[in-house]
């Protein structure tokens, strides 16, 4: 037997995962550059739901994007969007298919692990004025002390007046922070597990240190802060009550590595993913053969809940109203046909293997950095609890249309079997009957405030989920 040729066809039968820098051309290289720029300065803006969902208003607005309200009927080509109380959003390009035959839809959140400001939260302690904080989904509260700190948010007058407030994110003003205990003093805090070393009800902001000048007035730091605001925005220490302050890292994304290859940021879960969905629906040169649908949602990160989480009516009034607008007569069967009949990505992150903590992965099914864009075939945690678990059938379409577009993937579990895991919102719309899956960027540091992508990862799931809105499922 020729050995030659024996080894050629082991390595034709073998599957390998490869770093995507070793099999991209120089023009992929420089789009990848290109589209890292972009997400940067779409990243740095955008460190609030609200935030980002005003980005991305902007970008839909210039590429003649209409609110859902504008429009009398619908027919393919047009482009749509709806929102939710400025949070949650759903753009669509009507395709030259019926509705009925179906949607593709990328499906993204745009809130991020955060620490918010409780309602009734300004008070004096220690010759400080500080602000009294709630955190907001998963993290390590240790990580948050310490480090520079901005405050980002609304406050809604009784009269429905809304004023935004951003402070720390220009390098002319302050910033906030959360203190610690010195080393030295530190002996009971030490011996404590990480979980406990930092309580939750400690992650309160430091936010002033000097007295109003006023004789005999009673915490006249706390007051100088309230005077402080009150010349700057107009708001009273009463306005907190029907405020949504939240509290994030002050610094800016950057360039990571000596070789730039990579990107550090707070919000990459999941704006990476919302961006690069977005960015790939602006990017349909042509009318799609499906209709092409983005969902910006928000509240993932504490189970989707309330008006503007996934497991609200949001999408699927909205998907009424698209029908109600592209049909003579609105009719719920070609609603529930038109959702059976609809393929979704999840657009959500999953956890690089991480060569500091070998002990968390099974590396032979770990997204790897550089090995481009993530398919997760079942999230949930040990025995796939409250998982979505998508069928070998649909996994085959995604290769065939990942493959066809040269596309660099990989798919991965979300660390060992037993010993975590996670969710998205899959679930909450394969009770559809659609075909889902969870694909999208690996992350570096997840749930803390500054997490690490690779870029290579990042454009490919922009050109991944491009390709997934372009497919014609031949």
């Amino acid at each position: 037997m020729n050995k030659k040729k024996t080894t050629k066809k082991m390595e034709a039968i073998t599957y390998t995962r490869k770093n995507g820098y070793t099999k991209i051309s120089p023009a992929t290289l420089k789009n990848i550059e290109n589209f890292s720029k972009t997400y940067l300065t779409y990243l740095g803006d955008s460190k609030t739901e609200r935030e980002a969902h005003d980005e991305a208003v902007k970008l839909l607005d210039k590429a003649g994007f209409k609110n859902l309200a504008d429009f009398k009927s619908l027919k393919a080509g047009d482009k749509v969007y709806k929102s939710c109380d400025g949070k949650t959003l759903m753009a669509v390009v009507i395709g030259k298919q019926p509705l009925e035959k179906g949607m593709h839809i990328l499906g993204a959140h745009t809130d991020s692990p955060r620490i918010d400001i409780k309602q009734n939260p300004l008070y004096e302690a220690g010759d400080m004025a500080l602000l009294d904080t709630h955190y907001y989904g998963g993290i390590k509260k240790y990580q948050w002390v310490t480090i520079p700190l901005a405050i980002h948010g609304v406050f809604i007058k009784p009269n429905g007046k809304k004023i935004t407030i951003n402070i720390g994110e220009n390098p002319n003003e302050p910033v906030l922070c959360i203190s610690d205990i010195l080393p030295h003093l530190a002996q009971d805090q030490m011996g404590k597990s990480m979980a406990k070393g930092i309580e939750g009800e400690n992650l309160d902001i430091i936010v002033g240190s000097i007295p109003v000048n006023e004789k005999n007035k009673k915490e006249a730091i706390k007051h100088n802060v309230l005077k402080i605001l009150n010349k700057k925005y107009g708001i009273v220490e009463e306005d907190f009550l029907s405020a949504e302050i939240e509290i994030v890292p002050a610094a800016r994304p950057r360039h990571a590595g000596l070789d730039e290859s990579m990107i550090l940021g707070y919000g990459q879960d999941d704006r990476v993913c919302a961006y690069a969905s977005l960015e790939a629906l602006l990017n349909l040169k042509q009318v799609p053969h499906y209709t092409s649908c983005v969902l910006l949602c928000d509240k993932e990160e504490i189970g989707s809940v309330g008006a503007t989480g996934m497991a609200s009516n949001f999408f699927e009034n909205v998907s009424s109203e698209l029908v109600n607008l592209a049909y003579p007569q609105y009719n719920e069967l070609i609603l529930k046909r038109m959702l059976n009949n609809s393929w979704m990505l999840s657009a959500d992150v999953n956890a690089l293997f991480d060569p500091l903590f070998p002990g968390a992965f099974e590396k032979k099914n770990a997204a790897i950095i550089n090995h481009g864009l993530c398919v997760t075939k079942f999230t949930g945690s040990r025995g796939k609890a409250g998982a979505n678990d998508a069928n070998a059938e649909f996994v085959a379409h995604i290769r065939r249309i990942f493959d066809k577009a040269d596309i660099v993937w990989q798919t991965a579990e979300l660390g060992k079997v037993d010993v975590g895991g996670g969710g998205t919102i899959a679930h909450l719309m394969a009770r559809y009957g659609m075909n889902v899956i969870d694909c999208g960027v690996g992350l570096l540091s997840m749930h803390a405030p500054m997490e690490l992508a690779g870029k290579l990862d990042i454009y490919m799931a922009y050109a991944g989920y491009l390709a997934f809105l372009k497919d014609t499922r031949k």
